[in-house]
């Protein structure tokens, strides 16, 4: 599969908008260009979804280290550095009208940030015509400590979810949020790790491909949330893929923007790795509390049980099929863990979590063993 698409030439940060007519949509392929330059060239309201991680403007002063000794491998490349203020306003409206130009009248648009930008992008949307849905807090369940001891811990990121006017009628699968919740409303703070472990990209040489790439979770829950099955997804600042990877096991199409050939290598050869969902999995688009309380939804989204999985009551009377909201199905019956328990016995209530099982080298536990493991995790 072909995932380079170079379109054009050159690396600048600001360019005026192509005369060249606009070209077919190049799916699921990677555009190795400006982003600015790329979108110019892409037809009008093609986009069904644009997920944007635009730089930063972090505004280091010097090298941070750790109390050891050691180095902080912070984010201190070309790509996310900008003579002034004004520069980085100049760039976030160009890129920001041509994100507009492209983007459906149904569309929507994701835009994340630390407290470095998105207060700036955040006005500069609304002075765009865009109209704000929701602003969400990624909470890191991780985060890296402040090791000077001058400030709070930076402990999480804001994304702004915007439609194009007050009159759009944007895709929010309500019903797939709340069954990923557990069968409570989604809310807009997200406690979700940093990317980590073996998710985390590495180059030939051991070392984090990419400073700022995203969790996965936090874009299962993005286009679980406002996709549906074939729409187009572009990310104008594609980096290490993580969209283009998750929107493959999906089943949406995608569009990659990067115009560093290092963040393309690593993002091609990652996409290429990804596994599609079952099929199966992908029909579950439909439409006691404890601290930290953790939904079903969550361990789909951190693949702790992955769409397509099988459970099964501990006498093997009933199996069940996870869908990617979370939601569980048994014959005629889908809904949570708990309703589906509850109507298979016919009972008034069910504590899914007990009662639900997974195969685990010939031997059945139950799913809350799978959670309890995730909140070690967190602690």
């Amino acid at each position: 599969m072909n995932l380079i698409a170079p379109i054009a030439e050159g690396r600048g940060r600001l360019r005026p908008r192509s005369s060249r007519p606009a070209e077919t949509l190049p799916l699921d392929r990677i555009i190795e260009d400006d982003c600015i330059a790329a979108m110019a060239r892409l037809p009008d309201k093609s986009i069904d979804m644009i997920f944007a991680d635009p730089p930063y403007n972090l505004q280091l002063g010097g090298d941070l280290f750790r109390p050891e000794g050691s180095r902080v491998d912070a984010v201190d490349d070309d790509w996310d550095k900008f003579d002034s203020l004004g520069t980085y306003d100049d760039f976030t409206r160009q890129w920001l009208a041509e994100a507009r130009r492209i983007l459906k009248d149904d569309g929507s648009i994701w835009v994340i940030g630390s407290y470095h930008n998105i207060f700036r992008v955040g006005a500069l949307l609304q002075d765009a015509g865009y109209w704000i849905l929701n602003d969400i807090v990624w909470r890191k369940s991780n985060p890296m400590p402040n090791f000077r001891g001058t400030r709070f811990t930076n402990a999480h990121e804001t994304l702004i979810w915007c439609a194009k006017d007050d009159k759009a009628r944007y895709t929010f699968n309500y019903r797939a949020m709340k069954a990923l919740n557990d069968d409570l409303q989604m809310r807009s703070d997200w406690l979700l790790p940093i990317c980590g472990g073996p998710e985390r990209v590495k180059n030939g040489d051991g070392h984090k491909a990419h400073p700022t790439q995203k969790p996965e979770a936090l874009l299962y829950r993005v286009l679980l949330a406002c996709t549906k099955p074939g729409d187009v997804v572009l990310d104008p600042f594609f980096g290490s893929g993580t969209t283009g990877a998750v929107a493959r096991r999906f089943g949406r199409r995608w569009i990659g923007i990067e115009r560093e050939p290092g963040y393309v290598r690593v993002a091609r050869e990652r996409i290429e790795s990804a596994l599609p969902l079952d099929e199966s999995a992908m029909t579950g688009m439909a439409d006691k509390r404890s601290a930290p309380r953790v939904a079903f939804g969550q361990l789909v989204e951190i693949r702790a049980v992955e769409p397509g999985t099988i459970l099964t009551d501990s006498r093997r009377r009933w199996k069940a099929t996870v869908r990617v909201d979370g939601s569980v199905q048994s014959g005629g019956h889908s809904g949570s863990i708990h309703q589906v328990g509850a109507a298979l016995m016919g009972a008034p209530s069910c504590n899914g979590w007990s009662f639900w099982h997974v195969e685990d080298g010939g031997t059945l536990e139950p799913i809350d063993v799978l959670r309890q493991r995730h909140l070690s995790g967190l602690g």
